[in-house]
């Protein structure tokens, strides 16, 4: 699910964005000081989110986060975000990403560089 979103970003189609998200999927993000939080809910908003994020020139790649499915985000070869996702039923039905500069500096991402 995590490789389907991730491509479905990178291409920019919505449709098949909203296909791998739960219909109550809830988007969690922790900017920190950024600005960059936000809590958002249902399939059509957040693959909105997505297409937004596409636009930018960001890497994304599968990870394992606390030992589950996620993804880290990479913009200029440096840490952007990492997100854990929750799948259920076969659909993703949780993510929450972390995009706090400062907590990201504090985790050892060095293997997960492009």
């Amino acid at each position: 699910m995590v490789e389907a979103f991730l491509a479905a970003a990178r291409e920019g189609d919505f449709n098949a964005l909203v296909a791998v998200l739960d219909p109550e999927v809830v988007l969690r993000a922790d900017g920190g000081l950024t600005g960059l939080s936000t809590h958002v809910q249902g399939a059509k908003t957040v693959a909105s989110q997505a297409l937004l994020w596409s636009r930018v020139d960001l890497t994304m790649q599968r990870a394992l986060v606390n030992g589950a499915a996620g993804m880290v985000t990479f913009l200029h070869g440096r840490p952007f975000s990492i997100a854990a996702v929750t799948v259920k039923n076969g659909k993703i039905a949780e993510i929450d990403f972390l995009a706090d500069p400062e907590r990201l500096a504090q985790l050892d991402l060095t293997d997960l560089g492009d």
